[in-house]
Order: structure tokens, then sequence, then C-alpha cells
């Protein structure tokens, strides 16, 4: 093949292959998750669990590493469940975790840089029931809550900063309480405050 020949195929594979950020920017148009979950029927299916990231549910941590879950008001809390797994053949590790049951509330919990891009899901634990096979390691029957599900990037853009910036503010507040009002208009959830919802939220770190 003739230099010229090397040039153009050169050339059109870098024209055909997507770089990493422009994959990134494509799915932040298209990715199908929403931010907040719950919502169905049932005390524990109804109540709210929504991961403040921008309102497209796909975030970029940054250097920060850290994401922020927002839980609503209820009688009965259950135990909430994290899942953050790699997307497709992106790199890196799954995470899982389980954090005990409690109020509405904001939780930050730190992930580290996120490389590739990850799926994030949250949901409440709705049913526990004891099993009864005793020697088959079956502890429990366990359904979920509709999960609140975004997607975590590597490429910051301009409304990742602003909702870093803004969990930055709440982790000063670790271990004391913040105004509802203040953290629904941080991350445009106005919309989700009932007259349900106290006036002051505790801001847990883990």
């Amino acid at each position: 093949m003739t230099r010229l020949g090397h040039a153009c195929c050169l050339a059109w594979l870098l024209v055909s292959v997507p770089l990493p950020s422009q994959a990134q920017s494509d799915l932040r148009n298209t990715f199908p998750g929403s931010r907040m979950g719950g919502g169905t029927r049932g005390e524990c299916s109804a109540r709210l669990v929504a991961h403040l990231v921008p309102a497209n549910s796909v975030y970029a941590p940054g250097a920060t590493g850290i994401v922020g879950i927002l839980e609503g008001p209820t009688g009965s809390p259950r135990p909430l469940q994290i899942a953050i797994n790699p997307e497709g053949k992106s790199a890196g590790t799954s995470i899982q975790r389980d954090l005990p049951a409690t109020g509405p509330g904001v939780t930050l919990v730190s992930i580290g840089a996120v490389q590739g891009t990850k799926i994030w899901e949250t949901a409440y634990r709705c049913d526990q029931a004891e099993a009864s096979g005793a020697g088959l390691g079956l502890d429990f029957v366990e359904t979920a809550s509709p999960p609140a599900r975004s997607l975590l990037v590597s490429d910051v853009q301009p409304a990742d900063q602003r909702v870093a910036a803004s969990l930055q503010t709440l982790k000063a507040s670790c271990g004391k309480s913040v105004a509802t009002a203040t953290v629904a208009k941080a991350f445009g959830l106005e919309d989700a405050i009932t007259a349900e919802w106290p006036q002051q939220l505790p801001v847990r770190c883990l």
C-alpha cells in the first residue's frame, strides 16, 4: 500500500472510531434512566429515593468522587441498596453497599474516581421475610422498590461542576442538618417535596 493509502486509512479510522469523551457525550443524550426511584403502590415502594445528579440522570463526579442520595419521609424505614456496575465493556470494578434503614435525609457516599461509564442504581429493600431453606444459604426473600437509576461518567461538564459544588457544600454539614428547601433548590427537586417532608434534613456522610 502506498503512503497515500496508509494516510487515508489512518484518517478514516480517526473519523470512524469515536473518542471516549464523544461516546460519553452521546450517552448523556440517550441514557434512559431516572434519577428518582419509588412512586409505585405500597408504603415502601412509593417512598422517594433520588440521586443528587443533573436532571438528565448522567453525572461525572470528577476529582471529588462523591455521590449523593436523597431519601423521602416514611413511617416504616427500610434498608437501602446501592449498586454501581460497569456499563457494557467499560473498565472498573463494581460497588455494592447496603445502608441501614433511616428516616428522610441526605446521604453522601465516596466512590472514588469513575473510570469509563457505570450504571448506578439505588433502591429500598422492601420485603424481607425469613425463608425455610435451612442449609441452603437462603436467609431471606427480598424485593426491591423501583430504583433510582443514573449513569456515571468521567467527562466533567458544567452541569456536573455545579452538582459537585452543591455536594461539597452539603459535605461541610456532615453530622448536622440543612434546610429541605435548600437541598431541593440546589438539585432541581422542588416538585418532589410535599407537605410531609420535614423542614430540616440530616446529612449523613459515608
